[in-house]
């Protein structure tokens, strides 16, 4: 039988980069899309607990996909549960149009969220993502976004086919995959570890015209971090990142170290 594949995103069903993703997986089996119905972005492994969900049957240049009225975990809940009836062989969460590096987006990012879900069932997981060059792409209409992916479709069809091959090492639950912009064929590839920080965050205050504050949380990119980091990888080299990422966040300690803080 040929493998059961679950493709989700966070950017919408829409979005161009999961019609990139579907591509890049195709071949390798039968694919369900299940996806939020909108720009779900930034909501990190968030889940509906205090609202009903929806179903929407829709059609992606000719693919049936449905659209969830929910979140990225949402959809790949439903996506098991509703709407396959049955575990998946592989969940792809992607191509996201922009970077997901650092332990800041491992946190915040549906995209990841969504591969997180997945691997907490034991089934192996990719999350996959496109750099941008201006960070306000990550945030137009993205039906429409004008990237060559070609790349990152060989790239994630590779991988996603030695991961329905041989599975993911032990200790490793998703693979979190981020492809230059301006990535070619002949790109490095680099096993990478999570940078501690992408973003140089600062608050910008602002006021109504009542005079009353609000306020926009912002910052720039960090371009430079350390050899072997993700965010080295991408911003200073300009290779593909691929990092392994495991559910258990437990620090690898010997206990006795925090015994005197008890």
């Amino acid at each position: 039988m040929a493998p059961k594949i679950l493709l989700t995103n966070d950017d919408g069903v829409y979005a161009a980069g999961i019609r990139a993703a579907y591509r890049s997986v195709a071949d390798l089996g039968d694919v369900t899309i299940s996806a939020p119905a909108m720009q779900q972005s930034g909501v990190g492994r968030s889940i509906s607990i205090f609202e009903p969900l929806r179903i929407n049957k829709t059609n992606i240049d000719g693919i049936t996909a449905y659209a969830v009225g929910g979140t990225p975990t949402d959809s790949v809940i439903l996506g098991i549960f509703t709407i396959m009836k049955q575990m998946p062989d592989l969940v792809l969460s992607g191509f996201n149009i922009g970077e997901n590096i650092s332990t800041d987006t491992i946190t915040t990012s549906g995209t990841i969220g969504a591969a997180l879900e997945a691997a907490s069932y034991g089934i192996p997981a990719i999350a996959a993502s496109i750099q941008v060059t201006e960070e306000g792409a990550k945030f137009d209409d993205l039906r429409d976004y004008q990237h060559d992916f070609e790349v990152g479709i060989k790239v994630i069809n590779k991988i996603a086919k030695n991961v329905l091959k041989h599975g993911l090492p032990d200790n490793v639950d998703l693979l979190n995959v981020n492809i230059p912009h301006f990535a070619e064929n002949d790109t490095e590839i680099e096993i990478t570890r999570l940078a501690r920080k992408i973003f140089k965050t600062s608050v910008q205050e602002r006021h109504d015209p009542r005079g009353r504050p609000y306020y926009w949380i912002d910052g720039d990119l960090v371009r430079e971090e350390e050899e072997g980091t993700d965010v080295n990888a991408i911003m200073q080299k300009g290779h593909i990142s691929i990092t392994p990422i495991s559910l258990d966040a437990t620090s690898p300690i010997d206990f006795s170290d925090i015994e005197h803080l008890v």
